[in-house]
């Protein structure tokens, strides 16, 4: 059976924990790692304050050699630009054994939207 790429977000949602805004202040308050799989483009033009930028098409190669990404027992919270990258992101952390994962709903988009802090990388200035 083929699945689209809806599908197979809406799949890994009811695999993973997800949080909003109010959650993922929670977390950067706990000095969690805030990790964004949005490209790098994306990421220079803004991100969340603190983030690091590991795209999600090199993640599961990138995990060993990022030094924030050392220590699967890390609380991660992951975003992209709506939340259907994180969700596929946070899944396949949890197979390579991150177990404290959580991905912010709405992402990026949802983040700005509700009038939260944005870094800007300085090139993008």
């Amino acid at each position: 059976m083929s699945m689209t790429a809806q599908q197979l977000v809406a799949e890994a949602r009811q695999q993973i924990r997800e949080t909003d805004h109010d959650g993922a202040y929670a977390l950067m308050e706990k000095d969690a790692i805030v990790l964004d799989v949005r490209e790098p483009g994306e990421f220079e033009q803004g991100h969340l304050p603190g983030a690091v930028n590991v795209p999600r098409g090199v993640l599961e190669f990138k995990v060993g050699e990022h030094p924030v990404l050392k220590d699967p027992n890390a609380e991660i919270l992951v975003y992209c630009r709506t939340g259907g990258r994180a969700a596929l992101a946070c899944v396949a952390l949890q197979r390579m054994g991150f177990g404290k994962l959580t991905s912010l709903a709405g992402g990026f988009e949802g983040w700005v939207s509700k009038g939260q802090p944005v870094q800007k990388s300085p090139e993008a200035c």
